[in-house]
This record gives structure tokens, C-alpha cells and sequence, in this order.
């Protein structure tokens, strides 16, 4: 099962390409932001992340509870953050 999981922006890595580094449930990976760079992205904002896009911007409030309730989901969330755990995007 794919999950579109909320991230949190720390810093952008590759302005000229588009990349974030954002922090997943304690994971941080590289991804593509550019589908949400016209909405204005930094850090510290949160956004909706699939398969290595950030594919919608979202706020604090949104974030918080689709991670409550993809917490709930139980081991589908739990497999798909230990699948980005342990990848090895960057």
C-alpha cells in the first residue's frame, strides 16, 4: 500500500532542482518539492509526501491529524515509514 504521508520541510537542499530535505515521523529524506513551489514553500512548512514528491501543501492542523489517523491505521503506517527508514534515498 502507497500512504501519501505528512512531512515537515527542514531546509531546502537543491534550490535550482527543487529538493527539501523533510522530516517524516523522525525519517529525513530528500524530496521533490517542486509541484509545490508556486504555493510558496520553506522550512517548517508541512506537506503531503508520495513516492518522493511533496504533492500538496498542507498546514500544521491537517498534518497532525491524517498522522493520527494514519497512526491508526497500524501496520500499513508502520510498514511504509519502516520502508522509508530504511531506504536510502540520499
Amino acid at each position: 500500500m502507497c500512504l501519501g504521508i505528512p512531512g515537515q520541510i527542514v531546509e531546502i537542499v537543491d534550490d535550482a532542482n527543487s529538493i527539501a530535505k523533510v522530516d517524516v515521523s523522525g525519517v529525513k529524506r530528500n524530496v521533490s518539492v517542486a509541484l509545490v513551489r508556486p504555493e510558496g514553500i520553506e522550512p517548517g512548512d508541512w506537506v503531503l509526501i508520495h513516492v518522493g514528491f511533496a504533492m500538496s501543501k498542507i498546514d500544521e492542523a491537517e498534518a497532525q491529524e491524517t498522522i493520527k489517523a494514519l497512526q491508526m491505521m497500524g501496520a500499513a503506517y508502520s510498514d511504509e515509514i519502516e520502508m522509508l527508514y530504511s531506504s536510502q534515498i540520499e
